[in-house]
């Protein structure tokens, strides 16, 4: 994270300081001034934090003064980039404790002016958990606005799981509440709001698989040249976890398969390493098959027991009678997202679901 953290650092601090003192030239910023000293030790969101406490001490303690003045500085084209963070977290902080009583709705619109020069969805999150049905009848109207960037900001900052973003256990409670912006974004022509279409989806899909099985399928119905590939992506999860709708949705029904054992190239590996690996799958039916082949690695834990996770390896067509090999080489290194710990593992087969019988291996860090 310590190039991420240098997104905002003393240089986007005094530009951010002099384009605020052009935006309000009666007004000095001496607290955000201070803060270009104190960036170091500090990761990207504590120097977003730090910049807004900044800010709500030089800026008017109105949220309508402090917004005029982020509008004058959008006048400016280097007002853009991270330094935008702070900026919209500012106001979403104005308009929610000292706040008149249309100050929310003009947050939302602010944010929206503000998000094509970096997106508004952090600080939009807070909006959305002080009042997620006001907030959401603004947004909905978004789903049609001219800038895609805030087309998308209505999806992505909708998201259940955004990352780096602050939960609102009411859109998790109440899944059903964003599909009708997924419903109005799903065939969008600009690829970017499609994509955080098909990632909302698979937020939804970890506490609402029906729901979203439903919802693609009504989509699959009325689609356009892009609605496969939005399902797709967006039942990705469910694909992984066998959910027979989302198998069945994305043509990989049951079939009769022979699935043989995964042939290991080793039965141990020493970090960093590879394990190869292939297997052959024949169609013992009487219909052409449609495959979605992955695999599973159970990984052991330091505390001995183990942890699961499914790997994509392809599709393939089998005609009645028809066998294809597969082979696959999968990596075993230490990273900061997967801590492997020395032990017995196991790799195992999933096909269209299915999962067939494991080959034990041995990890030595």
């Amino acid at each position: 994270m310590g190039v991420m953290n240098e997104l905002i650092n003393a240089d986007a601090v005094r530009s951010l300081e002099r384009i605020l003192a052009t935006a309000s030239p009666d007004r000095t910023f001496p607290g955000l001034a201070s803060t270009a000293g104190h960036l170091d030790p500090l990761s990207l969101r504590e120097r977003t934090d730090l910049l807004s406490r900044a800010l709500l001490a030089d800026l008017p303690e109105n949220y309508a003064g402090t917004a005029a003045i982020f509008r004058r500085a959008l006048e400016e084209p280097d007002f853009t980039g991270w330094m935008i963070w702070p900026v919209t977290e500012t106001a979403a902080t104005l308009a929610l404790t000292r706040a008149e009583p249309a100050d929310f709705e003009d947050c939302l619109a602010l944010l929206a002016e503000l998000t094509p020069r970096l997106t508004g969805e952090f600080a939009i999150r807070r909006l959305l958990a002080a009042d997620l049905d006001r907030a959401l009848s603004v947004i909905q109207g978004w789903t049609s606005h001219p800038d895609w960037h805030v087309r998308r900001l209505a999806s992505e900052g909708t998201r259940p799981y955004l990352p780096w973003a602050i939960r609102v256990p009411e859109i998790t409670d109440r899944p059903a509440a964003t599909l009708p912006i997924l419903d109005a974004l799903y065939r969008d022509p600009v690829e970017d709001v499609r994509r955080s279409v098909a990632n909302h989806l698979n937020d939804l899909a970890r506490h609402a698989p029906d729901e979203v099985v439903a919802t693609a399928a009504r989509w699959m119905a009325e689609p356009d040249g892009n609605t496969a590939s939005v399902v797709r992506h967006g039942l990705r999860t469910l694909l992984k976890k066998a959910h027979p709708g989302a198998l069945e949705l994305l043509g990989f029904p049951p079939a009769s398969l022979a699935v043989t054992a995964p042939q290991l190239d080793r039965t141990v590996v020493e970090l960093p390493g590879e394990l190869g690996f292939t297997f052959a799958v024949s169609n013992t039916g009487p219909a052409e098959a449609r495959l979605a082949v992955d695999y599973v690695v159970h990984y052991a834990k330091a505390n001995g027991t183990r942890t699961e996770k499914v790997f994509k390896l392809g599709t393939a067509v089998l005609a009645p009678g028809e066998s294809r090999t597969f082979s696959k080489r999968h990596a075993f290194r230490q990273m900061t997202t997967r801590v492997h710990h020395p032990g017995g593992h196991t790799l195992q087969l999933q096909v269209n679901g299915v999962r067939y019988p494991a080959e034990e291996f041995t990890v030595l860090t």
